[in-house]
C-alpha cells in the first residue's frame, strides 16, 4: 500500500531486460520524492473501501442488506488498491536492487510481514484483504522478477480478462492487475504520472465508451433473458466504472485542482495501512462501546464513516508533519529491510 518514498531508477524495464538489475551497490538516497499522484489515489480508494464495507465491518460480515451502503459498490475500491500495490512493489523492487544484495528475499521478508498483519486484523474483520494481497503476491509477484517486461504485461492482460469470465474478481483479478501496476512501472507510465491531462483524459474516455457499451449489453442480455454471461457483463463495468473514476482524478490532478485533492486525499494515502487497520478499531468502538447502529442504519453507517474519516485525515496530516511515514508502515519498512529504520525515515 506504499510507493516506498522511491522513483524508478533508469535501467527499470529498460527494453529486454528485467526489472531485477544487478545486485549490490549502495544505499539509495532517501530525498527520492514520492509520487502524490499515487497517494491522491490511495487516498480516494481508502475512503471508498471504508464508505462501502463499515456495515459489514461493524457486524462481522453479517449485515443483511440489497447493497451495503445502498449505492457503494465495495468491489470498487479495490482494484485501485490492487493496481497501486502492483505499482509499489515494482517501484520497491527497483530501490532493493540497489540497496541489498538479495533484492527477492527482501520483497518475500515485506509480503510474509503483510501476510502476519493480515491474520492478525482477521480476527477483528474477516472480510479483510491483506492475507490475499500477501499470498497472491508470493505467488505472483515475486516470480514475476525474473520475467521480462512484456511477459509481466502480457500475463495480465490474459488474467484480468479470465478473471472476469470466470466470476468477476478474486485472487485471478488481484494477480492481475499487481501485474499490470508492475508492467506500468517498468514501461514508466508511472514516470509521467499526474504530469498531464491528454493521456489520463483520452484513457478516460475509451472507458467511458466502453462502460456505455457494457451497459448496453448487459441491458439486452436482461432483455432477452439470458443470465450466463450477467456476471461477467456487470464485472466489467465495474472495472471500466473504476477505470473512469482513476483516470478522472488524475486529470484533476494535472489542474489547478492539484492541490486540493493532495489536501484532502494525500495523508490518508500516505498512512493507507495504518488508517486501513485503525479504521477496523474505530468502526468495532463505535458500534460495540458507543452501541451506535451501524449495521442497522445507513445514516449512522455514513455519520460514522465521515467521523472516522475526518479523524484520520488529521491525524495523518499532524504525524506526517513529524515523520515520513504511519506506525503500521514504519513497522512494514522494518520486516522488509531487516533493520530498523529511522524514526523519521
Amino acid at each position: 500500500m506504499s510507493n516506498e518514498d522511491h522513483v524508478p531508477g533508469p535501467d527499470a524495464g529498460a527494453p529486454g531486460v528485467p526489472l531485477l538489475p544487478h545486485p549490490g551497490g549502495g544505499e539509495a538516497g532517501p530525498g527520492r520524492p514520492r509520487i502524490s499522484a499515487l497517494d491522491v489515489l490511495r487516498g480516494f480508494a481508502l475512503c471508498e473501501i471504508l464508505l462501502a464495507n463499515i456495515q459489514l465491518m461493524a457486524t462481522g460480515g453479517s449485515a443483511v442488506l440489497a447493497q451495503p451502503m445502498g449505492e457503494w459498490d465495495p468491489w470498487l475500491g479495490l482494484p485501485i488498491f490492487s493496481l497501486l500495490f502492483g505499482i509499489g512493489f515494482a517501484l520497491l523492487l527497483d530501490s532493493a536492487a540497489s540497496r541489498a544484495a538479495r533484492p527477492p528475499l527482501v520483497m518475500l521478508r515485506r509480503l510474509g510481514a503483510l501476510l502476519a498483519i493480515g491474520l492478525a486484523h482477521m480476527l477483528l474483520w474477516p472480510g479483510e484483504i491483506l492475507t490475499d494481497y500477501a499470498v497472491v503476491g508470493i505467488l505472483v509477484l515475486v516470480p514475476s522478477i525474473w520475467l521480462p517486461r512484456w511477459a509481466v504485461a502480457g500475463l495480465s492482460a490474459a488474467l484480468i480478462p479470465a478473471a472476469l469470465i470466470f466470476g468477476g474478481g478474486g485472487p485471478l483479478l488481484i494477480a492481475g492487475l499487481f501485474l499490470l501496476g508492475s508492467a506500468l512501472v517498468r514501461y514508466r507510465v508511472i514516470d509521467q504520472i499526474g504530469r498531464s491531462v491528454r493521456g489520463p483524459l483520452l484513457l478516460g474516455l475509451v472507458f467511458a465508451a466502453g462502460l456505455a457499451a457494457a451497459l448496453w449489453a448487459q441491458a439486452g442480455l436482461r432483455a432477452a433473458g439470458v443470465a450466463a454471461y450477467l456476471p461477467a457483463t456487470s464485472s466489467l463495468a465495474d472495472l471500466l466504472l473504476v477505470g473512469v473514476y482513476v483516470c478522472g482524478l488524475l486529470v484533476l490532478f494535472a489542474t489547478p485542482l492539484r492541490p486540493v485533492l493532495r489536501y484532502v486525499f494525500e495523508p490518508l494515502g500516505r498512512m493507507a495501512l495504518t488508517n486501513y487497520l485503525s479504521a477496523t478499531l474505530l468502526v468495532l468502538a463505535a458500534g460495540h462501546l458507543l452501541g451506535l447502529p451501524i449495521g442497522q442504519s445507513l445514516t449512522a453507517a455514513y455519520w460514522t464513516a465521515g467521523a472516522i474519516l475526518a479523524a484520520q485525515w488529521l491525524l495523518s496530516t499532524l504525524w506526517l508533519r513529524r515523520y515520513r511515514q504511519g506506525p503500521v508502515e514504519w513497522l512494514w519498512r522494518w520486516a522488509t529491510w531487516a533493520r530498523r529504520p529511522a524514526p523519521n525515515s
